[in-house]
C-alpha cells in the first residue's frame, strides 16, 4: 500500500466520523458505494458466523432510506455522537481496493449532558479506490457488548 492510499483511507475515517457527530447525517451514505454492506452486529453473533444485524443495509438507497426515516418518521431523544478511531491496520491491499480494521469508541451526549459510553468495537472494512475517490464498499461494525442499546438510531 502506497503512501496516498494511507493518506486517502485516513481522511475517509476523519471525514466519516464528522459528518456523524456534526450532524451531517444526509452526507453518511456518500461513503459508500451504490452496492454496498453496512452491519452492525456484536462480536459473539459476527465470531458464529451469523449475517444479521441490529443495523443492516445492502445499498445505497438504503442507507438513504435510514437517514430519511430518522430525519422524518423515527421518534427518538435528541443526542449526539463522538467518534474516537484507531489508527488503521491494512490486511490485504491492491492498486483498486484494501481490507482494513480500525477500532473504535463512541461516546454518546444526551440533550441533558448526560454522556456515556455508547459503543466500542472494531470497524471491519473493504475500501475502494476509484479514481480520486475513496469508498466502502462494505463496513461491518462489530460492536464488542452483546447488548445493544435501543436507541441505537444513528450510524455508527
Amino acid at each position: 500500500m502506497n503512501q496516498t492510499q494511507r493518506e486517502r483511507i485516513e481522511a475517509l475515517y476523519a471525514d466519516y466520523a464528522a459528518a456523524i457527530d456534526e450532524g451531517r447525517l444526509e452526507e453518511w451514505p456518500a461513503f459508500f458505494k451504490e452496492h454496498c454492506l453496512y452491519r452492525i452486529t456484536n462480536r459473539r453473533d459476527f465470531d458464529r458466523g451469523l449475517k444479521h444485524g441490529a443495523m443492516w443495509a445492502n445499498s445505497l438507497g438504503m442507507l438513504k432510506d435510514r437517514i430519511s426515516a430518522l430525519r422524518e418518521a423515527n421518534i427518538y431523544e435528541d443526542h449526539t455522537y463522538r467518534h474516537i478511531t484507531s489508527a488503521f491496520r491494512v490486511l490485504e491491499s491492491n492498486e483498486q481496493e484494501a481490507w482494513v480494521n480500525a477500532n473504535f469508541l463512541v461516546i454518546r451526549t444526551m440533550q441533558n449532558g448526560d454522556m456515556s459510553l455508547f459503543a466500542a468495537g472494531t470497524y471491519q472494512d473493504h475500501i475502494v479506490f476509484e479514481g480520486n475517490d475513496t469508498c466502502l464498499a462494505e463496513r461491518i461494525v462489530i460492536c464488542d457488548s452483546q447488548k445493544l442499546d435501543t436507541l441505537l438510531a444513528i450510524p455508527l
